[in-house]
């Protein structure tokens, strides 16, 4: 997919989160709700993730070198785990820490319907910020489950952004439920329950990102369909009579990695051999245009000479 998609989701992300971590801390200042500061806390971890990833994508867009001749685009898998480290330890961490402390040690909160205000504002700009993710995703997901998109994408940026959203809607939920349980009963603890909460959701979250993230790193291939396209288009019935085996890897988000070995009519000349891999390259390409790296090492059908 295109990396414009996912910056516009990305920059959505970052102007809600950094509006949103700003009045967080405010209503933190005001009503000492420790819901509040675990929120303020993710709010600018949230913000400083979409500046890492703004950065992967720019770190990305080098030029191949000697030293990295493939290129530099799995700099954006590996700002993406930074991302998720990020969020476990300055988002779960710290509101694990913080809820267990309130629990302990509940405070009063101070003109807590200033906290609710703030939240429910929150709410709205995060929603939207949750939606453009949605609507930019839409148009790359295809008819894969949303779960599905992911665990298959080998784009980064809006499975980060979208489980990130979600997880700050959800967070938001449970700051506002605990505000407003600590309203009604008079009892501080439920505001660190909520704090509570909160750290052990950032915690799902970020665990899930750094197993995907992780696994990009390392190197994924072809997902099942663009394998069963690329196999495909490598075999005319001619001059590629079948596959002897394919290995492919993702190189970055945008740049697949296709190596083959395949089998040409036994007696085939030096430029029918030729031929044949240009034509494969160029199918490939055509039903896979992420295949931009193609390696293809012609073989002897010797199975059909026995054949005969």
């Amino acid at each position: 997919m295109s990396a414009s998609g996912s910056k516009k989701a990305i920059l959505a992300a970052l102007g809600a989160n950094a509006g949103i971590a700003v009045a967080k801390f405010a209503g933190f200042l005001i009503t000492g709700s420790s819901s509040m500061l675990a929120e303020s806390v993710h709010s600018v971890a949230d913000t400083s993730n979409q500046g890492l990833l703004l950065l992967g994508q720019k770190k990305a867009e080098r030029e191949a070198d000697q030293l990295h001749p493939f290129g530099y685009g799995r700099s954006r898998y590996f700002y993406s785990f930074v991302v998720a480290l990020v969020l476990f330890t300055l988002g779960s961490m710290f509101a694990i820490y913080e809820g267990i402390h309130k629990i302990q040690h509940p405070e009063d909160l101070n003109s807590a319907y200033v906290a609710v205000i703030i939240l429910v504002i929150a709410i709205g700009l995060e929603g939207f910020s949750f939606w453009t993710a949605i609507k930019e995703s839409r148009l790359v997901k295809g008819d894969s489950t949303w779960w599905g998109f992911i665990r298959n994408s080998r784009s980064p940026e809006l499975p980060v952004v979208l489980l990130e959203d979600f997880g700050a809607l959800i967070g938001l939920a449970l700051a506002l439920g605990g505000v407003a349980l600590t309203m009604m009963t008079g009892n501080p603890v439920f505001d660190g329950i909520g704090t509570l909460c909160i750290g052990i959701l950032l915690g799902i979250i970020a665990i899930i990102l750094i197993v995907e993230m992780q696994s990009l790193l390392i190197g994924e291939g072809a997902t099942s369909a663009e394998t069963d396209r690329i196999l495909a288009a490598l075999v005319d019935g001619t001059r590629i009579e079948r596959v002897i085996h394919c290995k492919t890897q993702y190189l970055g988000p945008e740049e697949l990695l296709v190596a083959a070995k395949v089998a040409v009519p036994f007696g085939s000349t030096i430029s029918d051999v030729a031929a044949a891999i240009d034509a494969a390259e160029a199918r490939v390409r055509a039903a896979v245009p992420a295949a931009r790296v193609i390696y293809l090492e012609p073989d002897l059908d010797r199975l059909a000479k026995e054949a005969r």
